[in-house]
């Protein structure tokens, strides 16, 4: 192994940047934007603009990462790049704490540049794990940083949750005030827990220097980038299945409380599964690790593929809370690390030297998961319902249409040949 002080301080990056996607995305901010930010604002009005806020974050990132990748690649300075990102998603997100009752136009424009930094910063985080892992053990490495993202995620989140139902503990007024000091202790949770990237990780560098004349060749680059990824037949069938795979995860991340609650599940609960997946995602993405550095990448995802496929039928079926509770930690034994090892698989199918750029693309189909599923889940809903059927079999058959993006990303998975995608990206290089 590389120097564990750097493997250990870019991990650390992870347990930073989680508390910001559990307690801000999945926990508190789509809560308090209807209850506290856009309260007195037609509902649907709220609903929307919250959608566009989500949205034009994405668009934006994806539109700016393979550029951004292309110059943090010949300039060397993914790492400055990703500190840049990473304070703006700091100064956002605690920004919200400073915002009063109707200030929803504030609450949007500060989120959506607390997700761009979220995003943007991700980049070039997956992009250093060559620079701090030796080959053998970036399975491991990478297991690592999704561990500690959900332990040092649910950890804060545990201490929110406190916040809002016990503010007295903390010296706060009442739960509205225990949201709101929330955000801040993300802003300085994020802060805190980068300075160790920030002081020990060491970037590899090139032999230019970052310029104005790197800046305009990037743009031609980007374009280059996706032409070599055409050429590399193997890094592109692996993008393909992992756009399909995570787009099934993410769906299931995204549309399980509106799932929970369309049955009858209490939002109590939903905070529970979702501590529930956090912790123990922890062990499990640390499991997955070592077993794709001690047995093998692809199969150790396909694994996790598998469980995702009996977690979606079993979805289907089930009536009782604690079928909730039990599927909510199945999805931690797997999560974390089908993310992980797809992050380390695809390592070795790119060329040395050019991590930023391609992971650029990387996160960019990271960014467009979860629209076919969701899709997939309202169109098989309307046909189901217009059969005739009852709304509760509708919803039940839109969760199991995501069976089919699992199994046609494990297939296309299946063809990807390691060996020969790792051999093509060498003599590309």
């Amino acid at each position: 192994m590389k120097d564990r002080k750097q493997v250990m301080s870019w991990a650390m990056y992870d347990w930073a940047n989680s508390a910001f996607a559990t307690t801000v995305m999945a926990g508190f901010f789509p809560v308090f934007f209807k209850e506290f930010w856009s309260v007195g604002v037609d509902v649907n009005q709220s609903t929307l603009m919250l959608g566009l806020t989500n949205s034009a974050a994405s668009v934006l990132v994806v539109i700016a990462a393979p550029i951004l990748g292309a110059i943090a690649d010949q300039g060397s300075c993914k790492k400055r790049f990703l500190i840049c990102f990473a304070c703006l998603g700091v100064l956002m997100t605690s920004a919200l704490y400073f915002l009063g009752e109707g200030q929803w136009i504030a609450a949007c424009f500060f989120f959506g540049l607390g997700i761009i930094g979220f995003s943007g910063a991700n980049i070039f985080n997956d992009s250093l794990l060559p620079s701090v892992a030796e080959e053998d053990n970036i399975d491991f490495v990478s297991g690592l940083g999704y561990a500690l993202g959900y332990l040092g995620g649910g950890i804060l989140f545990v201490i929110n949750v406190l916040m809002t139902q016990k503010p007295v503990w903390f010296g706060l007024e009442n739960a509205v005030a225990g949201v709101r000091f929330s955000f801040l202790t993300v802003g300085l949770w994020w802060g805190l827990f980068t300075i160790p990237l920030m002081v020990w990780v060491k970037e590899e560098k090139n032999a230019a220097k970052f310029s104005e004349s790197i800046i305009l060749s990037s743009f031609h680059k980007v374009g280059s980038t996706f032409r070599k990824i055409r050429k590399l037949r193997m890094t592109f069938l692996f993008l393909v299945a992992y756009w399909l795979y995570i787009d099934g995860v993410d769906t299931i991340i995204r549309m399980a409380v509106d799932f929970g609650m369309s049955i009858g599940f209490a939002s109590t609960d939903l905070i529970l599964a979702l501590l529930i997946t956090q912790f123990v995602g922890f062990p499990s993405a640390m499991f997955f690790g070592k077993l794709g550095e001690k047995w093998d990448v692809k199969n150790s995802i396909f694994i996790g593929i598998l469980v995702y496929i009996f977690v979606t039928g079993y979805g289907m079926l089930m009536t009782q809370k604690y079928e909730f509770f039990v599927l909510a930690g199945i999805i931690g034994l797997v999560q974390g690390g089908v993310q992980a090892l797809s992050r380390s698989f695809y390592s070795r199918l790119i060329p040395p030297k050019q991590e930023a750029e391609f992971y650029g693309f990387y996160n960019m189909l990271g960014k467009f998961a979860a629209i076919i599923g969701p899709v997939l889940m309202g169109v098989v809903g309307i046909i189901v319902r217009s059969m005739g059927l009852s709304a509760n079999v509708a919803s039940r058959s839109g969760i199991g249409s995501i069976v089919i993006l699992f199994i046609v990303g494990a297939m296309l998975l299946y063809k990807v040949d390691e060996i020969q995608g790792k051999r093509d990206a060498q003599m590309l290089n």
